[in-house]
């Protein structure tokens, strides 16, 4: 039985999928077979949960990373040795990658050869802490499975129509043209929820909606009509929300500042603004939001205070950018499972429209993986809660490669 395997590679976790190819052109994809992630990559608690049909639950502990082995290495390490072990008789004929950046040339899905892979490695300055893990695992998926059809698809590509304003920046025009932009991230998960709201919410997904996709990594996105207008990301994967390890929007001064009188070189800037920063650098804790809700610190309120400060400012940022606003819908771990974090950014956006349901949000709670309204019926403007599925965009994607071959 031919099988599509996803990987989807974060800052902190591997999430993956594998499922069976439909028998029949233009069939639908199946339920997959297993599905998991590697999460706390970096860390002492790094473990990998997986549910499969045959095999039910398995949670398992990764060993301390190793010397010379990156965090991500030993996780797909540990994902590869799985389906080897479990899965021995299946062949992996198509493999779907999410990739962070595709630049200014990567618009779709594309396959994967010697010369996309150039380019992509090209672009890991912009995605440090995402595109070398990406690429890591493309690279694993290629020896592992040597005949298999690869496909990249990008987080970038979905806001490829952002009008010119929503674009740029205010440089020269000549950096424009080289590709210096505002790309936006999150793509899959933003496509994902688009075709949600069409499905289940018509009315909404023809109107004007601000998803926040809130995690580890964190940003918003403006749909109007389901078509992405803006992005509190830019160039990078720093800009916008404050993140779990990610500063979001600075003012560049601070940064140039930092160069000329600090004495800081690049890479030490780097460390500083992707991995010290975000909600660990204002805490001097933790990168998890759970641990600072936990925490009786000042400095685990304080940034969790930052954090709900600024989604608020986007949201309304955003909100113009729309011409107004009809509905608001958080996803991703902290947006699908933080119940007081919803409640403490959508409380106070009564001036938008938001008649908020405290008891409605409270019943979607942490884990229950259920979506629904957070306002109240009549509310002029909807606040709701849907999930995420990157995998299932990343596997839609790859088969309408695959069936086009």
């Amino acid at each position: 039985m031919p099988l599509l395997l996803t990987l989807n590679a974060g800052s902190s976790s591997i999430k993956f999928s594998l499922t069976p190819l439909p028998e029949a052109p233009g069939s639908p994809l199946p339920a997959p077979l297993a599905h998991g992630q590697v999460s706390g990559i970096g860390g002492a608690a790094a473990r990998l949960s997986l549910h499969s049909n045959q095999h039910g639950q398995q949670v398992q502990a990764l060993p301390t990373v190793s010397s010379g082995r990156s965090g991500h290495e030993q996780a797909l390490d540990a994902v590869l040795h799985w389906l080897e072990q479990h899965l021995p008789e299946q062949k992996v004929a198509l493999v779907s990658h999410r990739v962070v950046h595709g630049g200014v040339h990567f618009a779709q899905p594309v396959r994967i050869d010697a010369q996309v892979l150039e380019q992509l490695d090209a672009l890991a300055p912009l995605a440090p802490l995402h595109q070398p893990h990406n690429l890591a695992g493309i690279r694993s998926a290629m020896a592992a499975f040597g005949q298999a059809l690869q496909v990249a698809c990008f987080d970038t590509a979905f806001h490829r129509q952002h009008p010119f304003v929503a674009d740029t920046f205010a440089l020269p025009r000549r950096f424009y043209d080289e590709g210096v932009r505002r790309y936006g991230f999150h793509g899959l998960s933003y496509e994902f929820i688009a075709r949600a709201l069409k499905l289940h919410w018509p009315a909404l997904h023809q109107g004007r909606v601000i998803v926040a996709h809130l995690g580890n990594g964190a940003s918003m996105c403006a749909l109007r009509q389901g078509v992405s207008i803006d992005s509190s990301m830019g160039f990078t994967a720093l800009d916008g929300l404050p993140m779990g390890t990610r500063c979001g929007q600075i003012d560049p001064g601070v940064l140039l500042y930092l160069l000329t009188e600090k004495g800081y070189n690049p890479a030490q800037l780097t460390e500083l603004l992707y991995q010290q920063s975000g909600l660990k650098g204002l805490s001097g804790l933790s990168n998890d939001v759970r641990e600072l809700l936990q925490s009786e610190q000042p400095q685990a309120g304080q940034a969790l205070d930052y954090f709900v400060a600024r989604c608020q400012r986007e949201i309304g940022a955003l909100s113009a950018s729309l011409g107004g606003l009809d509905a608001l819908v958080f996803t991703g771990g902290i947006g699908e499972n933080a119940v007081s974090i919803r409640q403490r950014i959508v409380q106070d956006l009564g001036w938008i429209g938001i008649d908020f349901d405290a008891a409605a949000n409270a019943a979607l709670h942490a884990g229950a993986h259920s979506q629904g309204l957070i306002s109240r019926p009549g509310s002029r403007v909807s606040a709701l809660v849907l999930p995420t599925d990157e995998e299932r965009m990343l596997a839609e994607h790859a088969l309408a490669l695959w069936t086009a071959a």
